[in-house]
């Protein structure tokens, strides 16, 4: 059974920077294209960054130069460090499969971001 869990999001000042981790089991994640997605208040879930099994990446316009999507397939994880947050970029935050590729039905519970002075 997929198995996401996501961490390492917090409240931080305008200006500063969060690194967020995603644990995945259940399938061949070396193999799978993975993503980032976000969901803010009152606002549809958007997809913020991927990155295929070899490491290629792309961004949201909204994000491209702020953020960092990476992974290790030897511990299974996806990460998205963010720098310079501003408040815009506060969502709840999920990884999932690159949605091209079809996303899992199984949603982690996400990890929280706040951006705010």
């Amino acid at each position: 059974q997929v198995q996401l869990v996501e961490s390492g999001g917090g409240l931080v000042q305008p200006g500063g920077s969060l690194r967020l981790s995603c644990a995945a089991s259940g399938f061949i994640f070396s193999l799978t294209p993975m993503g980032w997605y976000r969901q803010a208040p009152g606002k549809e879930r958007e997809l913020v960054a991927t990155i295929t099994r070899d490491g290629s990446t792309n961004y949201a316009d909204s994000v491209k130069g702020r953020f960092t999507i990476s992974r290790d397939n030897t511990k299974n994880t996806v990460n998205l460090q963010m720098n310079n947050l501003t408040p815009e970029d506060t969502a709840v935050y999920y990884c999932n499969r690159d949605r091209k590729f079809g996303l899992f039905v199984n949603w982690g519970r996400g990890t929280q971001v706040t951006v705010s002075s």
